[in-house]
């Protein structure tokens, strides 16, 4: 799977006071980033993080001895994993994480329009 992106569980870790959570999200990372990893579904998630959950369209990881919580969209068609948020388990369950990452929010348009094509006069009838 494509990690997107390592700089935010980086951010992270670099933070005042989760110093901690650096070996936890590396390895992480580095499990989820191997090439022997292709997860097709949910069950192969499941498979490799018993803890993980779905909530809406987002998994969220139990790290680091379920201390902290990674928010990601993966998308197993393109085998890109999407780090949304890292953060403490007292910040996950204040619950704003939910909006904040648009778990339940409908999917973003794909960004191409198609190109309107001129109306044709019906048969039969004068331009």
């Amino acid at each position: 799977m494509r990690v997107i992106s390592k700089a935010r569980l980086k951010q992270f870790w670099e933070l005042p006071g989760h110093d901690a959570a650096e070996g936890p999200l590396r390895a992480w990372y580095t499990h989820t980033s191997n090439r022997t990893v292709a997860w097709q579904s949910w069950r192969d998630v499941k498979a490799s993080f018993a803890s993980a959950s779905i909530v809406g369209d987002c998994i969220v990881f139990n790290v680091g001895g379920n201390k902290y919580r990674l928010i990601c969209r993966i998308r197993y068609t393109l085998q890109k994993v999407f780090v949304l948020k890292v953060m403490t388990h007292g910040e996950y369950d204040q619950n704003r994480w939910k909006v904040e990452c648009g778990c339940f929010a409908p999917p973003p348009s794909s960004g191409k329009t198609r190109a309107a094509r001129p109306r044709q006069p019906r048969r039969g009838t004068r331009p």
